[in-house]
């Protein structure tokens, strides 16, 4: 007999600590009337509510609670722990065959593209791989003999990361933990962390499954790194009057208006940064999320806005690509190009180096033309509204740039 306790993790304080003793009690007397293997399941370690670590369990050692700080009442229900166990991600090939099972029940094939921007967008993440699949087939009801094509999963991806099902919703809830946020906002930023994260930290965020299992610190897949920033972005505008309405700068012909796009933000800047930074509890991170934010809204429904953060980088590069119809009625993509960096005190005037930054972006992005935001985080600068321009400039190598500066 194998005794399973599913979302173990969801357990708190007093009850939490009442059946890990039981486990610990039945497993001194194995095998008369209990199970000799037993396994919890969660989306956090099962060490991570260790007394050594910051849960405030009561009565646990070590932790902001009442009661006697220096006794568990018994026998620690900890020390039963046999090994901890992480569910790997799924290869290349075992998605192929995971999907390729759904073809053999049903004729229903996925193109090669398909599974391999599964694989991409999930990094082989078992629940991403299967909730795409599940989104595709129930969800958007492309049923059989209907290859599943690329675009299929595309729009899957954007799908889950709209609705947050579940599974993204319960990892949404960690951003807000002390811990995550000291690893996930200087990723946001592309900064070091002002202070160097614990590994059991980093270790802990690598758990929940926001992070990538290996160095370097980077979000576990495409979707987890787009799920991040949009709940963190979700409500930051609520309440400002002057937003955009979506599609609000599509031009006749389709494409969409990058230039107003940027010079209106600039204005929105300048009339509400002062309110919305000290608002964001990433607040190292507010420029970059208020930006986002405002992307997001103007291309809902039809763009999207593209993410390459990392810490170390000193930046954050964003790519928005816009379909329309070409003068032929082909398709094509508008594609446009910002970075973002963060003056802060301390800093060096950016701009030559992010200007330097941005063609190496441009370059590899195969784009005459792109967008460099500069945001002044310093004490003495002077007030948003005084400091915040839009200009024109060119880059080293002779490229013609929007310069945002606030």
């Amino acid at each position: 007999m194998v005794f399973v306790l599913d979302e173990i993790d969801a357990l708190e304080g007093r009850t939490l600590i009442s059946v890990l003793s039981q486990l610990r009690s039945g497993a001194t007397g194995r095998p008369e009337n209990f199970p000799m293997p037993v396994a919890l399941c969660g989306l956090r370690d099962l060490r991570d509510c260790h007394p050594r670590n910051r849960f405030a369990i009561p009565g646990v050692p070590g932790t902001a609670a009442s009661g006697n700080p220096n006794r568990l009442g018994g026998p620690s229900p900890f020390n039963i722990i046999v090994r901890s166990l992480r569910l790997g991600n799924f290869t290349l090939d075992e998605v192929r065959d995971l999907y390729g099972q759904h073809t053999s029940d049903t004729g229903q094939p996925f193109t090669d593209r398909a599974v391999e921007r599964a694989f991409e967008l999930a990094d082989g993440q078992p629940w991403l791989v299967n909730a795409l699949a599940n989104e595709i087939i129930v969800g958007m009801a492309v049923r059989a003999p209907t290859p599943i094509t690329a675009e299929h999963v595309e729009k899957a991806a954007e799908r889950l990361i709209q609705t947050r099902a579940t599974h993204l919703d319960s990892l949404v809830d960690k951003l807000n933990d002390s811990r995550v946020r000291a690893i996930i906002e200087p990723l946001i930023t592309g900064t070091p962390p002002t202070q160097r994260p614990k590994n059991d930290d980093i270790q802990y965020v690598r758990d929940l499954g926001l992070l990538a299992p290996d160095p370097p610190v980077r979000p576990a897949n495409p979707i987890y790194n787009a799920v991040i920033v949009r709940a963190l972005t979700d409500g930051v505008l609520d309440y400002a009057t002057d937003v955009p309405r979506p599609r609000a700068y599509v031009l006749p012909d389709g494409r969409m208006d990058f230039t107003r796009l940027l010079a209106e933000f600039a204005a929105f800047w300048k009339a509400n940064g002062d309110i919305l930074v000290p608002q964001q509890i990433y607040h190292e991170a507010a420029p970059h999320l208020v930006l986002q934010a405002y992307l997001q809204r103007v291309v809902n429904g039809g763009g999207t806005v593209l993410r390459e953060y990392g810490v170390g980088r000193g930046r954050l590069d964003l790519l928005v690509t816009w379909p329309y119809r070409g003068p032929e009625g082909a398709q094509a993509v508008q594609r446009q190009a910002i970075e973002l960096k963060v003056r802060a005190e301390g800093d060096a005037d950016p701009l030559g180096s992010a200007l330097v930054q941005l063609d190496g972006y441009l370059d590899r992005l195969v784009l005459d033309t792109g967008a460099l935001l500069l945001f002044d985080r310093r004490p003495t600068a002077p007030p948003i509204h005084e400091r915040t321009t839009i200009t024109a400039t060119t880059s080293p190598a002779g490229r013609p740039v929007t310069l945002f500066q606030g």
